[in-house]
């Protein structure tokens, strides 16, 4: 549903993008993390028919963007940083006149409008003006209008900014939702929590490049290496980690706790255990420290930075 392949834009001799390549299946939400200026807006517009790459291409639900800029603009819906919204309409009126421009019948655009808005938690909000609406309410009705034509791919910049939780968390129950459905999502966030929830890929982009692209768990692995796993048990260690050292190898502990990683917990957790019973250690818990996307985010930026100060070293 989104395609790209050697996606390039330069602006007066400045790569912004340079050679970005993307497959997005049907229901399925890839997140692009990134630092301010990174290129992830301009690879949006560039999927939207905003703009026209320099080079390579770029499909969204099978239409060329620049072959078919039309297609593609029926066949996504888009929430930007600016919204643009007109404050001294009222949201139906807003709504209406949107719908219209995508040649919606009026049963139709009308029906679509208050679905949403009731999805979305603003039915009471409707007889009002967009000026009276609060930030959080503005980015919701923003989203309402990018999903207002029912298109297969939507492109979220930063979707739950400036709302409260309880809205924020009916925006992610509604992606989750249309995933389900078959929609398709390219969602750009600096929330990494969020993405972590959210995300069936992940593409990490820096100085117009995607420095690292896969699952949460394939990035983990690569960047952060084997699951930690935690120990903890009643009394003091003392020396039960030189008991154990042929079981695992403990990189942090303290007096009651320990830590060791292993590629393999199916086989080298129970066999822990066995060892830990016959030394008469009695244990609480055994269970994975938690790793997280900003963990393996903050360890992709450091080599790539590692990597721009030692140019020639392709060990990576």
């Amino acid at each position: 549903m989104i395609e790209a392949e050697g996606l390039t834009k330069e602006f007066d001799g400045f790569r912004a993008v340079d050679n970005i390549s993307l497959n997005v299946p049907a229901g399925q939400v890839l997140a692009v993390l990134g630092p301010n200026g990174a290129g992830k807006t301009t690879t949006v517009r560039m999927l939207t028919s905003i703009l026209a790459p320099t080079s390579g291409w770029a499909r969204i639900a099978g239409y060329n963007v620049v072959e078919h800029p039309e297609q593609v603009r029926a066949s996504v819906g888009v929430l930007t940083e600016q919204h643009g919204l007109y404050e001294r309409m009222k949201s139906v009126e807003y709504l209406d006149f949107f719908g219209e421009v995508y040649h919606l019948s009026r049963e139709v655009r009308r029906k679509r409008a208050l679905d949403l808005m009731e999805r979305f938690g603003l039915s009471f909000a409707l007889e009002k003006r967009l000026g009276e609406y609060s930030k959080g309410m503005k980015q919701k009705l923003a989203l309402v209008r990018a999903m207002l034509h029912n298109p297969p791919v939507l492109l979220l910049d930063e979707p739950t900014s400036a709302m409260d939780p309880q809205s924020a968390k009916q925006v992610r129950d509604a992606i989750v939702e249309l995933e389900g459905e078959g929609r398709t999502f390219l969602l750009t966030t600096h929330n990494l929590t969020e993405a972590q929830q959210l995300a069936d890929t992940i593409a990490v982009i820096r100085h117009g490049r995607i420095i690292a692209h896969g699952t949460f768990e394939e990035l983990a692995q690569r960047f952060v290496g084997d699951p930690l796993m935690e120990v903890r048990i009643s009394g003091k260690l003392n020396g039960t980690t030189k008991e154990i050292a042929d079981v695992v190898q403990v990189e942090e502990s303290g007096d009651d706790w320990m830590r060791y990683r292993t590629n393999n917990p199916t086989v080298t957790n129970p066999a822990l255990l066995r060892r830990l019973t016959g030394l008469g250690v009695d244990v609480i818990t055994l269970s994975p420290v938690q790793r997280t996307l900003e963990d393996v985010y903050l360890q992709i930026v450091k080599e790539d930075e590692e990597q721009g100060a030692n140019p020639d070293d392709n060990s990576r």
